[in-house]
């Protein structure tokens, strides 16, 4: 076995070219067997084996920077950098299912939002000439996938504009990100697959010209003249060249020795190379190329040799929002669907087979998928745009800007709202109930169950004059909670007995955190306190009626799955000081610090928003009001 003799980069030197497709056949074989027992991103790191051995064979990290972006396909880096304990990836404790700084000095970037690793490359190449570093590299991988992203089509623009500034630029083109890309550059990628290089042409035209009496040197000076126009026409690469850089390719991604060839050119050239690689997503695993949808991305726990799910999948939320889209597109002709890039994960898959005329997937562009559909809602249209919420943020200007200003009729459903777990700080999505607080008009929605879910959705695709957002948890949808009455727009889930004339406490609970809240009062009444719990469903704008009830309590408590800086109990404590009610308030949400990765209930029970942390200190607060407590409570989460 070669895999457990590499503990780093420099241990690959020594490998001849045989002992290297060997230790590749053996990453392989770790990556089904490790994944397939923790789930992970199994497809695009099957995809980069050879790939990733090449970099680490040409470039010495950590001093050159190698970067990957996203990060889900950095397994096999991990492996070559001396990390081959997978027994609890993306689990506490364990490894981090992306690049993390924490790890290793090997890993540089770990947020693992797409299309940023061009601008991460320009910066460092920057520094380097800055501080004279000239035998140190910076290498980029970057996705076909990613590079449908604005952001990195900017950073190309920069990186173009100086021609010697060393920096390499590999596309593992895969003709896909989630599932197959799509757009412009996806057929301009394929032309390049296809097309072999004019290179050859040319040099076998040199050599029978010149042998050409009289005309022959003349003539080829005039088609050399015209390299560029004979280039685009041969081997259409001219859109990089275009910019200023250096193209090398397309190179098989999974010939090492090809890949080192290539490598060491760009890594020699003293400006910005691209080094395009074509390499195979799910490359080995035959249960990941037969799976069309996503060749195997993302899995949860499988049995290896089938690639079959341990366990069958509950409903999940995504999934309610995937049936009641279809029902709602077959009722109204006038409702679209967009995704970024990620049809099959947003569960827009079905309604894209239902009605493949009125999808949109506008790539990793989150941006242009927020303005588009401020077009399209002013074109007469009602567009749903599907995606998580850790990467709403990335379009907040748009949805300010564009959608709010305008005044536009635009549907956000925000997947994987709240504490996500597993895939770590980035994919967390505590952020969008904070930054959507202050886009004027915009109203948001947080179900807590699937019935509200489908109820809230459909209100939401009805408001015609401003932004609407439905937000939800990610994994398996609860147990329907019913209400036992209304108040303005807000669900009773729990009321007093009639006996109480002023309860102590009004529970505001928000979203998929109602069964925990009644768990809370529920505490809270054995302990004597009495307790209204409301659901206000729409959580933005503020009910209006949430402030002469909350004047007939003692104390007002929000429990949010999202930040609590700016979050709904801030909105909540705003709404009550503009009414002039003036009662205690606690808001109970997620600290505003990057979590590390674990299980949602493993990082709930650390940043105590749990029922039982909860209850202690709404008891502690209601016996300080008491008198029976001459000193302050146990702090709130913070």
């Amino acid at each position: 076995m070669l895999l457990p003799r590499i503990k780093g980069p420099r241990d690959l030197d020594r490998l001849s070219q045989e002992e290297l497709d060997q230790l590749a056949a053996e990453i392989r074989s770790f990556l089904v067997d490790a994944v397939s027992k923790t789930g992970g991103h199994l497809g695009p790191n099957l995809g980069v084996v050879e790939l990733t051995i090449a970099l680490h064979r040409v470039f010495e990290s950590p001093k050159d920077k190698v970067l990957f972006d996203t990060g889900h396909q950095a397994y096999v880096h991990k492996l070559l950098t001396g990390r081959q304990d997978f027994g609890n990836l993306r689990s506490k404790g364990g490894l981090s299912g992306y690049p993390s700084r924490a790890e290793s000095d090997h890993d540089v970037i770990e947020n693992s939002h797409a299309s940023t690793v061009l601008g991460w490359a320009d910066g460092l190449a920057k520094a380097n000439e800055v501080l004279g570093r000239e035998d140190h590299h910076v290498a980029a991988v970057i996705g076909d996938g990613a590079l449908t992203g604005g952001m990195a089509w900017e950073a190309l623009n920069n990186i173009a504009a100086a021609k010697d500034r060393p920096l390499v630029i590999v596309v593992n083109d895969n003709e896909r990100s989630y599932g197959p890309t799509i757009g412009g550059l996806a057929n301009h990628l394929a032309t390049l697959r296809t097309t072999d290089g004019y290179e050859r042409f040319l040099a076998r035209g040199k050599e029978l010209l010149e042998r050409t009496p009289v005309v022959g040197k003349p003539l080829f000076e005039t088609l050399h003249g015209a390299k560029k126009g004979l280039k685009d026409f041969i081997a259409p690469q001219g859109m990089f060249e275009d910019l200023g850089l250096k193209y090398i390719g397309p190179i098989d991604g999974h010939d090492i020795e090809a890949l080192e060839s290539a490598l060491q050119r760009a890594k020699r050239f003293s400006g910005p190379v691209i080094v395009h690689c074509l390499t195979q997503k799910g490359r080995g695993y035959t249960p990941a190329l037969e799976h069309e949808a996503d060749r195997f991305h993302a899995v949860g726990v499988i049995h290896p040799d089938t690639g079959l799910p341990v366990k069958t999948a509950a409903a999940s939320w995504t999934s309610v929002f995937a049936d009641e889209m279809v029902k709602i597109g077959h009722e109204r002709e006038d409702i679209v669907g967009i995704t970024a890039a990620m049809l099959h994960p947003v569960g827009l898959n079905k309604f894209a087979e239902a009605f493949p005329d009125r999808i949109y997937d506008v790539g990793i562009a989150e941006q242009h998928g927020a303005t588009s559909a401020a077009g399209l809602a002013t074109g007469g249209v009602h567009p749903v745009f599907a995606v998580y919420a850790t990467f709403l943020n990335r379009a907040f200007d748009q949805v300010l800007m564009d959608v709010a200003l305008h005044k536009c009729g635009v549907t956000f459903v925000l997947d994987r709202a709240g504490v996500t777990g597993d895939d770590g700080a980035s994919h967390n999505g505590m952020w969008d109930m904070s930054i959507l607080q202050v886009v004027p008009g915009l109203r948001l929605a947080a179900p807590r169950d699937a019935e509200q879910l489908r109820a809230q959705l459909r209100e939401a695709v009805e408001v015609k004059d401003a932004p609407t957002v439905v937000r939800f948890s990610k994994g398996v949808v609860g147990p329907a909670v019913p209400a036992v009455g209304r108040i303005g727009g807000m669900d009773v889930l729990r009321a007093p007995g009639a006996e109480v004339t002023r309860p102590d406490v009004l529970l505001v609970s928000v979203g998929a955190l109602a069964p925990m809240c009644l768990e809370i009062a529920d505490l809270l009444d054995k302990q004597g306190i009495s307790t209204t719990v409301v659901d206000p469903r729409w959580v933005k704008p503020v009910d209006e009626a949430l402030a002469p009830l909350a004047d007939r309590h003692r104390v007002v408590v929000t429990v949010e799955d999202n930040g609590r800086a700016g979050g709904v109990g801030s909105a909540v404590s705003q709404a009550l000081r503009d009414a002039g009610v003036d009662v205690p308030l606690r808001d109970f949400g997620i600290p505003q610090r990057f979590l590390d990765h674990a299980l949602r209930k493993e990082i709930m029970a650390e940043i105590g928003l749990t029922a039982p942390d909860i209850a202690r200190q709404v008891t502690g607060l209601v016996a300080k009001l008491d008198g029976r407590y001459d000193s302050e409570p146990a702090a709130t989460v913070d």
